[in-house]
């Protein structure tokens, strides 16, 4: 079996079981956007990242940054200073919007609406091109990467969490419904699936990140976690009350992957 192949089977593996699924009073898949806005705030007045850092080595002054998955601009705005243009692709309008708005002022700013990479032919040839906590949305990330090889004259940076984004869950779900999750697949597994597919010397930088917004214990990010373990609104007391209580996790383990692109400069 391929590394691509063994990553989308590793994603299926979390797939919400149709007995729990079902009691859903509603949908645990929609992240609130305020997770991406305070995201990219966040991303704004912070030290950088190395993903930042990364990004602007490859990036040169007046160039042109795709942000893939751009969400509220976490990964893309704090090279503002820097990027002649900043082009951002989202499936959401509304956290286009707020990327926008964060954007006014700052950088020149364009979007497109769409899933990658079926939209990559409606976005030009960028000198860098960013995708950040995205990873572990697709099922074909063979075919994701590719297009944004495809795309980047310079550089490629992917910043993903080491462990799947719902692990920290895990206690949580075997608390409410005896359920077990998934280990895999991980960082590592993104990286073998990378050298797979497009064949370049990868850059890896390992780095310890923020403690995770959905594990903060605010209403807003407890009304997420019980949306995301599929329970009615009257455990939210409950569901708060456990985090307040759980012994507090070290912050999460990022990854920052850089590698070469293809597009040519003509």
């Amino acid at each position: 079996m391929s590394a691509a192949d063994r990553w989308s089977s590793a994603l299926a593996d979390w797939a919400i079981p149709e007995r729990i699924l079902s009691q859903a009073a509603e949908s645990p898949w929609d992240l609130p956007p305020w997770v991406f806005s305070e995201a990219a705030i966040r991303s704004l007045t912070s030290p950088p990242t190395p993903t930042h850092l990364l990004i602007n080595a490859h990036l040169p002054t007046g160039g042109v940054l795709l942000d893939v998955g751009a969400g509220g601009g976490a990964a893309s705005l704090p090279s503002s200073d820097k990027a002649g243009l900043i082009v951002a692709v989202d499936q959401s309008p509304t956290m286009l919007r707020q990327f926008l708005q964060l954007a006014e002022g700052r950088a020149a700013a364009t979007t497109v609406v769409g899933h990658w990479p079926e939209v990559a032919g409606q976005v030009e040839v960028a000198d860098v091109v960013v995708c950040a906590n995205v990873a572990y949305n697709v099922s074909a990330l063979g075919d994701f990467v590719e297009a944004l090889t495809h795309k980047a004259r310079r550089g490629v940076v992917m910043e993903l969490t080491a462990s799947h984004p719902q692990a920290p869950l895990g206690w949580l779900w075997k608390h409410f419904w005896q359920l077990d999750r998934p280990t895999s697949p991980t960082a590592e597994d993104a990286l073998e699936v990378i050298r797979e597919r497009v064949r370049k010397e990868v850059q890896v930088v390992t780095w310890t990140g923020p403690e995770p917004l959905a594990l903060a214990v605010n209403p807003e990010a407890v009304a997420w976690t019980r949306r995301r373990l599929c329970l009615e609104p009257s455990r939210e007391a409950e569901i708060r009350d456990l985090l307040l209580t759980h012994p507090s996790d070290t912050p999460g383990q990022m990854v920052t992957l850089g590698w070469r692109g293809d597009a040519s400069d003509g």
